[in-house]
């Protein structure tokens, strides 16, 4: 996606690794967003640090200047001024170089993981533009979580003149005040400066440094800006940027900052590049940190807890390096490589097809995790926040429930995804199978003690299944079995405080907490499906270890319950909630338990004034009525609900919950869609429906993932035209200019729900999969032909399938397997390997052995 003008403006694109931070490239070139000291860090820079440009002819300089455009208004300050006399009233920042010259203009092009930053202004001496980005691939887990970001500066002489350039790099050492040390070192073919600090103990989240590095053979440096007060580094910098030939280097030895010092310390690493009339040259940079301590800050700012009390461990890049520099080193020495497999992935996925909007909002997904939102543990297991707020994880512990949406990181890095099974069934369980919804850390901490999650609970159960197809280990299976039996069996435990189905009729009853932070007291689709799904998730399972008394019992459930939801909660329309909201004895069983700020149930729940029952459905159509549905057809469990009225249900939510312009709409909640901005909401209540007069939390709202869950459903029932209205509205949102196009929001930044829409990739190529029994297959929604990347455990590839033939290619990794499903040729006779099959309307899979690999694609045609 291309952003130009004021398009440009919200843009701050993630560069970093998977679970080590990130730092913002900025849709006018400038870093912002420097997210690597341990947790969230929004709307921040990093001081002077900035990239810069000088051109020269004969020995006299032509033109300097920062590699940004335009700054962004307003231009009335900065509101968050950390220091007397800055902020609002004084101005944009210095730091931002806004003061300085620069390029009037940028094109934006962001396809994540690649960023790429055109600059033009007609006074400059040619073109120049940068690419941006931190390694993405598929599977590798270790290269893709470096903590680096790597830029490349192309420069295109387009005069008629022989032109020397200078590419230079600076940033700001803000690690701290006091025994800071800048080091330039040479490691083979590369020139680096070490930006350390000692002022803290290296067991202190405050303790890190960084490193910038080039391959360039041409350079110079300066270890340290000139140090004094006022402006005096950068008006020395900027003198010295100014003169013709190189930077003549600076140091201090490692002296202490002098009391006069008004910044903290910079460091410059400049390449210099002779490039002849109408040729073209190329600079590569990497910036690298370390900051090896984690900290649970947000015990500090939730809990308010003091900073000695607050926990610590390492991070897992501290088990891979030991500092900046050795990342850097790394970085360099792999540079080609990782750029190429990135790119490898950039154009597979962007290869796929589907309508762009849908490739944009999988792509710019994805990026969260390169964010603060997500972390890897000492042992390298992964755990996630929700999102982030400006200085914090925000709601932490992997919460079940939101990361039930995220379809990514279990198709892209499968092992990363299975760690989040095994620490949830080992630190969250409870002995009688209740799971705290979040887990907590450090890992051994005793889930938090308030109250099950059935949604959150019964999509432990749903992923384990959907884990175990993925990769086909069946001792990975066996090891979780236990506490997966334990975490479904919860429902009917005699321990079970909310007593969900405690007569065991396969339906979900009692007090069911759920993702919009409140409970629901009466039997309702959304919660039931995914009762419903873990049932059948967990019969296929038992039946696969041979527990065919558990199968038996599970399959006994579900058929129960699925005909009480046929039966009771299906209104014609669409499927709902069942109860009296005026009946106040509901409450009754739960109405002395505490909720979760201390208040009496009946006295959160009770509104006296209507005498109803608040946070309740009503009659209401909730935006996840049928949600487990798709769940169930992504991980290949078959029918939930019946899929007439599945249709139909999803017909009456573009009906009644799509809103075209949100103009005269009432929504009392968080603001994510506004004035003449299009959404599907939360709840509505078509007119003859019972409205509660408080009802059910959040309703007015638009939350990316649940509307992506539904456009991806509405893709696997055929309602194709639908789904692309919904994506196209959402990604009209972020449009760079209302809001960051690489920051979907809800409950903060960088929401990991929003991964849902890796499902729009999983539902247009109506990809299945089950690795337990080597199976793989196609069944493109839109037509019988197209081009789409997958992702399994053993390796990712691209699937071509045209009228004539499929072609399964792997980019990365092996695959084995017994049985290719060839729906797209049905009732016809398919070649492959020398042999045929007729695939019918009802056999469309190939049975054989298939050993796939980079070098030998599986194909498939007819004959």
């Amino acid at each position: 996606m291309k952003y130009t003008g004021q398009k440009t403006h919200a843009i701050s694109f993630p560069l970093g690794g998977i679970g080590t931070g990130s730092v913002g490239l900025s849709g006018s070139g400038r870093l912002v967003d420097w997210e690597v000291f341990g947790s969230p860090n929004k709307q921040s820079n990093n001081g002077y640090s900035h990239f810069a440009i000088k051109t020269e002819k004969d020995g006299k300089v032509m033109d300097t200047r920062v590699l940004n455009s335009d700054l962004p208004p307003h231009y009335m300050g900065n509101t968050k001024g950390k220091a007397i006399h800055t902020g609002y009233g004084f101005g944009p920042d210095p730091s931002t170089m806004a003061g300085f010259p620069h390029f009037k203009d940028a094109v934006f092009t962001g396809e994540f993981p690649l960023a790429t930053i055109d600059f033009s202004d007609e006074s400059f001496y040619g073109n120049v533009s940068m690419t941006a980005f931190n390694p993405f691939i598929p599977l590798d887990d270790e290269n893709s979580s470096l903590p680096a970001a790597f830029f490349e500066i192309y420069i295109h002489n387009t005069t008629a003149d022989d032109l020397y350039y200078t590419n230079e790099f600076a940033v700001q050492n803000n690690v701290g005040t006091q025994k800071v040390e800048h080091r330039f070192e040479q490691n083979n073919e590369n020139s680096l400066i070490r930006l350390e600090c000692n002022e803290h103990h290296p067991d202190s989240p405050l303790f890190g440094n960084f490193c910038i590095g080039t391959d360039h053979c041409d350079v110079s440096y300066q270890e340290y800006w000139y140090r004094g007060g006022w402006s005096d580094g950068i008006e020395m910098y900027w003198h010295e940027l100014s003169l013709p030939g190189k930077f003549k280097n600076r140091s201090f030895n490692g002296d202490f900052q002098s009391k006069q010092q008004t910044t903290n310390d910079v460091a410059v690493l400049a390449a210099h590049t002779h490039v002849r009339a109408g040729d073209f040259a190329k600079v590569r940079f990497v910036l690298a940190w370390y900051f090896p301590t984690m900290s649970k800050n947000w015990d500090i700012i939730y809990r308010k807890k003091k900073q000695e009390e607050v926990a610590t461990w390492k991070n897992y890049y501290a088990s891979r390096f030991q500092s900046a520099y050795d990342c850097a080193v790394y970085a360099l020495g792999h540079y080609e490589n990782l750029y190429k497999k990135t790119k490898q992935f950039h154009d597979a996925l962007f290869s796929s097809s589907l309508p762009i909007e849908a490739l944009d909002a999988i792509s710019a997904n994805i990026s969260i995790l390169k964010t603060p939102t997500v972390l890897r543990l000492a042992d390298g297991s992964f755990y996630g926040f929700e999102g982030c707020i400006d200085n914090s994880g925000c709601c932490e512990g992997s919460c079940q429930h939101v990361w039930n949406y995220a379809y990514a990181l279990p198709f892209l890095f499968p092992k990363l995804e299975r760690s989040m099974r095994d620490l949830e069934f080992t630190h969250s369980m409870r002995n009688d199978g209740r799971m705290g919804f979040r887990l907590q850390l450090p890992l051994g901490t005793p889930p938090i003690d308030f109250r099950a999650c059935v949604d959150g609970q019964m999509g432990a159960v749903i992923k384990a299944y959907r884990d175990w197809k993925i990769c086909g280990d069946g001792d990975w299976l066996r090891k979780n079995w236990d506490k997966i039996k334990l975490a479904l069996e919860y429902a009917w435990a005699s321990t079970n405080e909310d007593q969900w189905d405690i007569n065991k009729t396969g339906v979900i009853t009692g007090r069911q907490h759920h993702t919009l932070d409140m409970e629901l007291f009466g039997p309702n689709s959304w919660l039931q499906g995914f009762y419903l799904c873990a049932l059948r998730a967990a019969s296929e399972m038992a039946a696969y270890l041979g527990e065919i008394d558990k199968q038996k019992e599970y399959d006994d459930l579900f058929k129960k319950g699925s005909a009480f939801v046929e039966e009771n909660l299906w209104n014609g329309e669409y499927y709902g909630q069942t109860i009296d909201i005026a009946d106040k004895g509901i409450l009754e069983p739960f109405k002395d338990q505490l909720c979760e700020y201390g208040d009496r149930t009946i006295d959160v729940y009770w509104n006296d004034e209507n005498q109803q029952i608040k946070y309740q459905l009503g009659g209401g159509l909730i935006i996840d009525q049928v949600l487990a549905q798709w769940h169930a057809n992504n991980c290949g469990l078959g029918n939930i609900f019946d899929p007439t009225r599945t249709k139909t249900a999803l017909k009456s939510l573009m009906k009644y919950n799509f809103i075209p312009s949100m103009r005269d709409y009432v929504n009392p909640w968080r603001l994510f869609c506004l004035n003449d901005e299009s959404g599907m909401i939360m709840c509505s209540w078509p007119d003859g429906r019972e409205k509660p007069v408080i009802p059910i939390t959040y309703n007015g709202e638009t939350m990316h993932g649940f509307e992506y869950q539904v456009a991806c459903h509405m893709i696997q029932s055929g309602m194709i035209e639908e789904a692309e209205t919904i994506v196209g509205a959402i990604r009209a949102r972020y449009d760079g200019y209302k809001r960051n196009p690489f920051n979907e929001i809800e409950c903060g930044s960088n929401y990991a729900r929003s991964m849902a829409s890796f499902g729009l990739l999983l539902a247009y190529s109506g990809f299945s999969f089950d690795m337990a029994n080597k199976r793989m297959g196609f069944h493109p929604a839109a037509d019988a032909c197209g081009k789409f990347l997958w992702s399994i455990d053993s390796a990712w590839g691209v699937v071509l399938i045209t009228k004539e033939s499929i072609v399964l290619s792997i980019l990365g990794g092996k695959l084995s397997l017994y049985a290719f499903d060839c729906s797209a040729f049905a009732s016809k006779t398919v070649r492959y390997l020398g042999k045929e099959k007729i695939c019918t309307a009802t056999d469309t899979c190939v049975q054989d052995e298939f050993e796939i690999s980079v070098e030998e694609p599986l194909q498939f045609s007819i004959h």
